[in-house]
């Protein structure tokens, strides 16, 4: 991922993609991942972007690390959040135990699925025991480049597939949702709220 085109796509379009996401309406989704965080909780936005949920995470009282792995996006969410956003790339997190959530929007979905599970695992072992994540992935069974980044999508029934390989987690709700930009209203999301075990 860190000399990925995926990058260097978001490097170079990083206020273009800042003005389609920033200011989307985006609030039932957000509300449903918090009310699985303890009020005040550590969360950490994992693939932040523009910083639009950063912000939003912030302004309801959470405490948030933000991390990016695209310069420019870093810079442009830490003026928009008021943060320092970190830029790390996804198979650097080392924390154990940080947070009691993981926000992944719309982001790890552009690693490729021999990668994504590495990640996932840092991701487990970031989380503070009974930590839940949330993750969207561009509904369907493709993998590769679209419009010069990478995806990898996910079906129900793919990603069962895939967190089976990840017993440390149980899927808790899932819900496919149309996307919520302008435009893009033929595109669906599979949406997933994950739990990590109390005792692994």
């Amino acid at each position: 991922m860190k000399t990925d085109k995926t990058i260097e796509y978001y490097e170079k379009n990083a206020e273009l993609f800042t003005a389609g996401t920033l200011n989307v309406e985006f609030n039932d989704v957000q509300d449903w991942f918090l009310s699985y965080i303890p009020k005040g909780g550590m969360i950490l936005d994992f693939g932040c972007g523009s910083g639009r949920d950063t912000k939003y995470f912030l302004e309801k009282g959470y405490k948030v690390d933000a991390i990016d792995g695209s310069e420019a996006l870093c810079e442009i969410a830490s003026n928009n959040t008021g943060i320092r956003v970190r830029h790390m790339y996804f198979d650097e997190l080392d924390e154990f135990e940080e947070y009691d959530g993981i926000w992944a929007c719309a982001s790890i979905l552009h690693l490729p699925i021999e990668e994504l599970q590495d990640v996932f695992f840092k991701m487990i072992h970031a989380l503070r025991n009974s930590g839940y994540i949330y993750s969207s992935f561009k509904y369907g069974d493709f993998e590769g480049y679209r419009n010069d980044r990478y995806f990898t999508d996910f079906t129900e029934k793919k990603f069962q597939l895939f967190i089976s390989n990840l017993p440390e987690l149980t899927m808790i709700e899932k819900r496919i949702t149309l996307d919520v930009r302008p435009g893009r209203d033929n595109e669906k999301w599979l949406n997933i709220i994950m739990r990590k075990s109390d005792i692994i």
